[in-house]
C-alpha cells in the first residue's frame, strides 16, 4: 500500500551520511542568489499583506493567507513523497513553544506593519541576526569575541537610532516589532534543540497551521466579509511569495558557504524601500538611513568575523 502523502505516522527516510565538500565559486554564486530569492520573496509577502490589511480585517487576512500557504505546502510534499509530522514526546514540547513564538511574533509583526512604513519595520528586524548571535553566545555557550561583541553592540546602537526612544518615533508599533523581533529569536533558538529526526517541512507544516487557526480564532472579534477579487489576489500572490521564501531560505544555506551566502539577506532591506516608495509612497527619513547602516554593517561585520575564524581552526 502506497504511504499517504500526509501522515502523522510516516517514517522519514534514514539520514544520509554527510558529505564534506569544499564549495566552489558557482555553489556561492547559486547560493547567493537564493538568498536575495528568498528575502525577495518574504518582503514581497510583507508588501502584499500590508496592502491587503489596509481594507481587509487583519485577521482575517492571516487565516486566509494561511490557508493558501498551507494548499501549496500540502501540494509541494505530495510531489516530494509525503510530510514527516510524527514526534518525540520531547520534541512535542519543543514545538508547542516554537509555534507558540511563531504565532505571536507574526501577529504582533503584521499589527505593527499596518501602521509603520515598510522600510522602517525591516530596517528594525535587520538586527535579527545580531540578536541571534548573542543568544547563541549566552544560551548555548558559542565563542563571542570582544570584536564581535563590539559590532553587535555597534548594531543595537543603530537599532536605538531606528527606533528613537522618548521620541515621537517610538510608539507603541515599534514596540510590537521589537517584541516580534524577540520572539523570532526564540523561535529560532528552540528550532536548534529538536532532535536529528525532526523534518524542516513539518515543522514549518506546524507553524502555518498553527498561524491560520490563530487568525481564524482571532478573527472572531472582527467583522469577516468576502475578499474582493483584488484582495484575494493580494493574498494569493502573499502566500505564494511567503512559500517562496521558505523553500529558497533552507535551499540557500544548503549551497555554498554561510558566511558568503548569509550576508546577502540584507538585501532585503533594499526590496523593503523600494516596494514601499512604489506601493505606499514611503521614503525612510535620515535616522532610519543611518541606523540601518550601522545594523547592517555590524551584522555583515559579524559574519565575516565568524568565517575568518573558521578558517583559522
Amino acid at each position: 500500500m502506497r504511504t499517504p502523502f500526509l501522515s502523522f505516522t510516516r517514517k522519514g527516510r534514514p539520514p544520509a551520511e554527510p558529505q564534506v565538500f569544499s564549495a566552489s565559486a558557482a555553489d556561492n554564486l547559486r547560493g547567493s542568489g537564493l538568498m536575495m530569492l528568498s528575502v525577495a520573496g518574504f518582503t514581497c509577502n510583507d508588501a502584499l499583506m500590508k496592502a491587503a490589511t489596509q481594507s481587509l480585517p487583519l485577521y482575517e487576512s492571516i487565516a486566509i493567507r494561511g490557508g493558501l500557504v498551507l494548499l501549496v505546502m500540502v501540494l509541494i510534499a505530495r510531489a516530494r513523497g509525503g510530510l514527516q509530522l510524527r514526534l518525540a514526546r520531547a520534541d512535542a514540547g519543543r514545538l508547542v513553544l516554537r509555534t507558540g513564538a511563531d504565532v505571536v511574533s507574526t501577529v504582533l509583526y503584521l499589527l505593527a506593519l499596518r501602521r509603520m512604513p515598510l522600510a522602517d519595520v525591516s530596517a528594525i528586524m535587520q538586527s535579527l541576526p545580531l540578536a541571534m548571535t548573542l543568544a547563541a553566545a549566552l544560551f548555548f555557550g558559542e565563542s563571542l569575541g570582544w570584536r564581535r561583541l563590539l559590532a553587535i553592540g555597534a548594531g543595537f546602537a543603530g537599532m536605538l537610532l531606528i527606533l528613537r526612544p522618548g521620541t515621537g518615533a517610538f510608539d507603541q508599533w515599534s514596540a510590537l516589532v521589537l517584541a516580534a523581533m524577540l520572539l523570532i529569536v526564540l523561535r529560532d533558538l528552540v528550532t536548534r534543540t529538536f532532535s536529528a529526526q525532526v523534518g524542516s517541512s513539518g515543522i514549518a507544516f506546524y507553524a502555518g497551521f498553527a498561524v491560520m487557526m490563530a487568525g481564524a480564532v482571532l478573527g472572531l472579534t472582527e467583522t469577516w466579509r468576502l475578499p474582493s477579487p483584488a484582495e484575494m489576489g493580494l493574498l494569493t500572490l502573499a502566500a505564494l511569495f511567503l512559500t517562496l521564501g521558505y523553500v529558497t531560505a533552507v535551499s540557500s544555506m544548503r549551497v555554498g558557504e554561510i558566511s558568503v551566502v548569509a550576508p546577502f539577506r540584507y538585501t532585503s532591506l533594499i526590496w523593503a524601500v523600494l516596494l514601499g516608495l512604489a506601493m505606499f509612497g514611503q521614503w525612510p527619513d535620515a535616522w532610519t538611513w543611518a541606523g540601518a547602516a550601522l545594523v547592517v554593517g555590524a551584522g555583515i561585520y559579524t559574519i565575516l568575523r565568524e568565517r575568518q575564524l573558521g578558517r583559522a581552526r
